[in-house]
Formats: structure tokens, sequence, C-alpha cells
């Protein structure tokens, strides 16, 4: 029986060679489809690095590894803060992730958003590329996910459909639609607004309706959502924190598959991640900013911050900060807040 059973492995493995296929990829057990996670679909810079990831993976696998993308995180029924847990426990196998989302597992990600934290890009990059992130990587990869790489979903800018807002005092009473993070709530409970938590699934209409006065988003999500036709005529740019985005894969799904494809995947990622970042900084980094020149053409009154003015925002959520550091980790805070002050210009 034993005799039987090499001889036929032996000839399946001849078969393959001679059709040129590596033994190896035979012997790993591939799905047909692997299920790639994304709030957002592929006309907003998220989606479109999810895209351009799986994109990348078929054609350099030769089409082993075929990713297929469910955006609107439909894998967990629009529920955000479910996805890390699911891409544990195996019902998602991959995902371009935010980390506000998975911050209620992972609590080191809400280092990101400590409001006012990251003044600039390169205070971003110096934190997410450097013994920062790779601390934050380590920490996700002990709670069970795989990651890969750094992407970005952008800072994020605050619009309404009530008033300008300039000062802290502006945002009293309104009703802003957050995400499901006790950090956003903290935020913007201090801030004297009225933050309601809804998945981005429900809040535009609830815009539309006026069930809520506004949202905090990326230029880039409030373009390609367009937020202007849901009565957003206000927005703010004050950067309060940057939405960086991970490229994850869960650990049996990396552990079925060859180590040359694990490479194959991880360089992807990175190629794919390098690629999101500058489509969504794109319109936003440049001194005259484009974007922002679309926006008020769209009729949008657009009010930029200085940085006097972000400083009056960052006093009045100092409680906040001060109470999330530990929560986070003082060392943490402290290494991002190092890296942040030593950062190249």
């Amino acid at each position: 029986m034993k005799l039987r059973t090499f001889l036929s492995a032996t000839a399946a493995a001849a078969t393959l060679l001679s059709m040129g296929l590596p033994v190896a990829h035979a012997q790993a057990k591939y799905k047909e489809e692997y299920r790639l996670s994304v709030v957002l679909g592929t006309a907003f810079p998220w989606g479109k690095g999810a895209e351009i990831w799986a994109n990348k993976v078929r054609e350099r696998t030769e089409g082993r590894i075929n990713i297929k993308l469910y955006p609107g995180t439909s894998l967990v029924q629009g529920d955000q803060t479910r996805e890390f847990s699911a891409i544990r426990q195996g019902v998602i196998d991959m995902a371009v992730g935010s980390t506000i989302n998975w911050s209620p597992q992972v609590k080191a990600l809400n280092l990101f958003s400590l409001p006012f934290l990251f003044p600039d890009y390169a205070a971003v990059d110096a934190v997410v590329q450097g013994q920062v992130g790779q601390e934050i990587f380590k920490t996700i990869d002990k709670a069970g996910v795989l990651p890969l790489a750094w992407g970005e979903n952008g800072y994020r800018e605050i619009s309404n459909s009530k008033h300008v807002i300039s000062k802290p005092e502006d945002l009293k009473g309104l009703k802003i639609r957050v995400v499901g993070s006790p950090l956003f709530l903290d935020t913007f409970t201090a801030l004297g607004a009225n933050p309601t938590q809804m998945s981005w699934a429900d809040a535009q209409p609830a815009m539309a309706s006026g069930a809520v006065d506004g949202q905090e988003n990326p230029v880039s999500v409030y373009m390609a959502a367009k937020l202007s036709t849901v009565g957003q005529k206000y927005m703010t740019l004050w950067g309060y924190m940057n939405d960086p985005l991970i490229y994850v894969v869960n650990k049996d799904v990396w552990n079925s598959w060859t180590p040359a494809d694990r490479a194959i995947v991880k360089q992807a990622a990175l190629d794919a991640a390098k690629e999101q970042i500058a489509i969504s900084r794109k319109g936003m980094s440049e001194a005259d900013k484009p974007l922002v020149k679309e926006i008020t053409a769209q009729g949008v009154t657009v009010t930029d911050l200085n940085a006097a003015q972000r400083k009056v925002f960052a006093d009045a959520t100092r409680s906040v900060y001060t109470k999330w550091k530990p929560q986070i980790g003082t060392n943490l805070v402290d290494m991002a807040e190092k890296a942040i002050a030593e950062r190249k210009k």
C-alpha cells in the first residue's frame, strides 16, 4: 500500500514536471480564491491599493494565488471593528485595513488616533517606516495576524452641513459621525460635539437625511463619495490625525503557501502600499493642494487652519491624549514623539 502511494505521488510529480510546474506548488494546498476584505471600493485610494496588491500577486504567481476583493467589509456584514478578529479566525484571508478599525483589538494602533500627534507627512513616515512601525508590526503578529506593509488612507479632515469650523466652540452640539473607536468618542466629546458611531455604509444616508451634521475623513474619501451632494458644504483642514493602512494575511493562509510565493505576496504588498500612499497623498501634499481647488469649485467653503489655530484644538484635546497615552503604551508613544521630533522635513 505504501509502495503504491509512493508510486502514485512520484507519477503525479513527474506529470507536473513535464508540464513545467514546480512540485512544491502542487503540494501546497492553495484555494481557488482568497478573500480580501477592504472598507472602501476601488474608486477610493484605499480600495485601489487593495486592487493593486491583488493584481500584482495574481500576475507574479502566474495565477496560483487568486485574490478577490470584498469591499464594504461585507465579510463581516459591514462591521468594521469585527474585521481584525475575522482575519485572525480565518473568516477573512487577507485585508488592507485601518489602524482605527483594528484598534479595539490591538491597543497600540490607537497611537495614530491620538489627536494632533502628526504635524505633517514626514512625521507619519518617520513613525511607520521606523522602529515604532516595526514594534507595532510585532504586536499585530503576536495578536495572531501577519502584517506585511504600511499603506495610508490619509489625514482626516472634518466637514459639516451647518457652518465653518475654525475653533473648538464651533463644534459644540454638532452631530458628527465617527467610527467605532472609544478614542474618537473621547476626542469629539472633549471638543463639545455629539459623536455618533456608525458604519460608513450608514453614514452617507444619515448625512443626506440630516440625522448627522458632519463627518471626518480624508479629502480623497470626501471627493470619491461626493459628500458635497449630501449637504457637506463646510470643510476644515485641521489634520487632526493620520490614518495608516496595514496589508495583512491570515497566518494559516500564509503558512499554506510555498516560501517563494510568500516572498512574492510580501513584495507585492510593499509595492502596492507604496503606490497607494502616493495616490492617497496626490492633490494634498503639493503646496497649492489641487484637491482643495476642486472642492471649492463644488461650492464648498474650505477653511485651512494655520499652526496657531491647530494648537487651540490640540490644547482642547490634550486631556484625551493624556488619558490614552498609558493605554496605548507610554514607551511606544514616547518613541513616536521622539521620531517625530527628529524627523527629516
